[in-house]
């Protein structure tokens, strides 16, 4: 057994546990180990009855407000496990301060982090606030709703309806993001040459509406990953790399990204492949595993991500991962996901179709292509 982003031990029940307790109540939960040193080896307690009374007195009268845990006795090696549950009453705070966990470490959270905490114990969404600009106009938004879903009605009850408006605060920063004009970062695209210190192109849209954003980027795309073959009298639409494929990462990309960071998305495009970056890891009640294996959804942007279902650029909430991988089923090279604390990072490689391999040799090809899109 060793120490985890969930998982510290301590020989002794001194009060650095109680920052532990802060991250562990403030996210995704953990198990503290008293009587146990740093490499893993059991040292046990002098008197585990006392020690757990000290941990009891310790939690109450430290952290604020109070954390859900447990205390179990293990008597045979005179150790004491203490679990932690994520709270629904965040921040929980040590001497005013809230913490997280980073790797092993147990750290204080800066400010954007704490005032995430805020929100997510008052069970609002960033989204959800009032944006700072009121003077929004909704060309494009009206355009795509006519376009798709043929509402013919523009008005404020429209915005009601998609929780972009209310009578209380005005329009919400998800109102903000869909505005033709806002003052919220979008997209930085790059095609590089055999290297990335050549560039043959730039583009970036920023300070638009997302719906364009998203439109203008799937029209870069097609420069470059696109093109017409000629077969007879007929022309057939060539896709290097899957459109759906790539509409459906950028999507994601601009509904589950943390709009509270003023980072761009990052799309680097290459020969071989395309990487899309978005600021912002995985949002609070999903799992790493849940995220990559599809079967859990936790919407970071509700009320964004209800806009893009509406007009068709996602199908059912949480499956575009899911969604990418079947474009490339019968690919040779298969998209790649990578998950951090701040970023996601999709890689989708050019389409190969896979022809005349036996079963074990796709396999061993997928995981060769793992291993080259990571180099």
């Amino acid at each position: 057994m060793r120490e985890t982003r969930t998982t510290e031990f301590k020989e002794r029940i001194t009060n650095t546990f109680l920052k532990t307790v802060s991250a562990f109540s403030n996210y995704d939960g953990g198990e503290i180990f008293f009587g146990i040193d740093d490499n893993g080896k059991v040292k046990g307690l002098s008197d585990v009855k006392q020690a757990c009374l000290d941990i009891e007195n310790k939690i109450n009268d430290s952290i604020t407000p109070q954390p859900d845990y447990t205390l179990e006795l293990q008597n045979d090696d005179r150790t004491i496990k203490l679990t932690v549950k994520s709270g629904m009453q965040k921040p929980y705070l040590y001497k005013s301060k809230a913490y997280k966990r980073n790797d092993t470490a147990t750290i204080e959270v800066d400010t954007l982090e704490l005032s995430r905490l805020i929100l997510e114990g008052k069970n609002i969404r960033f989204e959800e606030l009032r944006c700072e600009e009121q003077d929004l106009t909704f060309d494009t938004l009206c355009q795509k709703l006519k376009e798709c879903i043929q509402i013919e009605t523009f008005n404020q009850d429209t915005l009601k309806t998609l929780n972009l408006y209310n009578s209380t605060i005005g329009y919400n920063n998800a109102a903000g993001i869909l505005a033709d004009k806002n003052h919220f970062p979008g997209i930085d695209m790059v095609k590089f040459g055999e290297n990335i210190s050549v560039i043959h192109k730039r583009a970036t849209f920023d300070h638009i509406s997302i719906l364009e954003v998203y439109e203008k980027t799937a029209e870069v795309f097609k420069d470059y990953y696109e093109y017409e073959e000629i077969q007879g009298t007929d022309r057939k639409k060539i896709e290097k790399i899957p459109e759906a494929a790539f509409r459906e990462a950028i999507a994601n990309a601009l509904i589950h990204r943390a709009w509270d960071m003023d980072s761009q998305i990052k799309v680097s495009m290459f020969d071989d492949r395309i990487e899309i970056i978005s600021p912002g890891g995985l949002p609070s009640g999903i799992t790493e595993d849940e995220y990559l294996s599809g079967k859990l959804s936790a919407l970071r942007n509700r009320n964004l991500a209800n806009v893009f279902y509406r007009l068709g650029f996602v199908e059912i909430f949480g499956t575009g991962i899911t969604r990418i991988k079947q474009l490339y089923k019968e690919g040779l090279m298969q998209p790649d996901f990578e998950v951090s604390e701040n970023t996601i990072k999709i890689v989708l490689p050019v389409f190969e179709k896979n022809l005349n391999l036996t079963e074990d040799e796709r396999i061993l090809y997928k995981i060769l292509s793992r291993t080259m899109l990571k180099s």
